[in-house]
């Protein structure tokens, strides 16, 4: 199974009051949402479900704006954001549908097998720009991120207590990282883990990654390491809502709770919310 990241907005079929249900928000999530609405469709043909992405900052702006119904995010919404809410009178409520892992990517013939965190923070906020200290190969670094609207964006800063390198390049999407590592030799990128599992990975390695002992390094593709909450980069997947559009977006939720929205998830390369 393939992913394809272009710009896209999935609809299915109208409901009788011709109102759209609009999920818009995080690139992280955005392949598991359309999944989770064509499964959906099938389940209540007539609900109208409309998913696009375009990181989690937009999401969240469009649901301020009405723009929006439901807004995917990769993050917690930050206290800016919810000032902007209280200004409007608008009472958000939110339920966590998944968690994902970050995965960090380099081309397959660079001689690392694992990534401390300390190294990834060196690498990324620019502190170290060759990679012979660290895999051995005299090679320029080349850092490969998402754009500052990106809710992977800010948790990989945040988690890392980082400012990312000037140098970083700010690609639009998972799918354009995962293309930029596979024809840069020299690069580092972080993607979504169900990117990586499901996505085209010929000349690409994942790096396990470790605090401090090498040998307790973890991949975000081991699944009962999730579970227990040992990787690093683990995080939650959010969805917000107006609060008064409960009864219309309640369906949608609903299903992605059930058992055949959590079997998409699994599949999808997502993990289940912590309980």
């Amino acid at each position: 199974m393939k992913y394809f990241f272009i710009p896209l907005t999935i609809l299915l079929f109208a409901c009788s009051d011709n109102k759209t249900v609009k999920v818009k928000g995080s690139d992280t999530e955005v392949n598991l949402a359309v999944q989770l609405a064509e499964s959906f469709h099938r389940y209540k043909p007539s609900l109208f479900i409309s998913v696009s992405g375009g990181g989690s900052g937009l999401g969240i702006a469009s649901l301020l704006n009405g723009n929006a119904d439901i807004a995917n995010a990769s993050r917690r919404i930050n206290e800016k954001e919810m000032a902007l809410f209280r200004e409007k009178g608008i009472v958000l409520d939110s339920f966590i549908f998944a968690q994902d892992a970050i995965a960090f990517i380099v081309a397959d013939d660079l001689p690392l097998a694992s990534i401390s965190t300390r190294q990834l923070a060196d690498l990324l906020s620019g502190k170290v720009r060759n990679w012979e200290p660290i895999a051995g190969k005299r090679l320029p670094v080349n850092i490969y991120g998402r754009q500052s609207n990106s809710g992977t964006h800010d948790f990989v800063k945040n988690r890392l207590h980082i400012s990312f390198s000037p140098a970083a390049k700010q690609m639009n999407g998972n799918a354009q990282i995962l293309e930029a590592i596979r024809a840069d030799h020299s690069g580092i990128g972080y993607v979504g883990a169900g990117y990586v599992i499901h996505g085209v990975t010929k000349g690409i390695k994942v790096l396990p990654v470790y605090t401090t002992d090498r040998n307790a390094a973890v991949s975000p593709l081991d699944a009962a390491k999730i579970a227990e909450g040992a990787y690093f980069f683990q995080r939650p997947l959010f969805q917000y809502f107006r609060a008064k559009d409960s009864l219309q977006v309640r369906p949608f939720i609903a299903f992605e709770k059930s058992p055949e929205g959590q079997k998409i998830i699994n599949v999808g390369g997502y993990y289940p919310a912590k309980k």
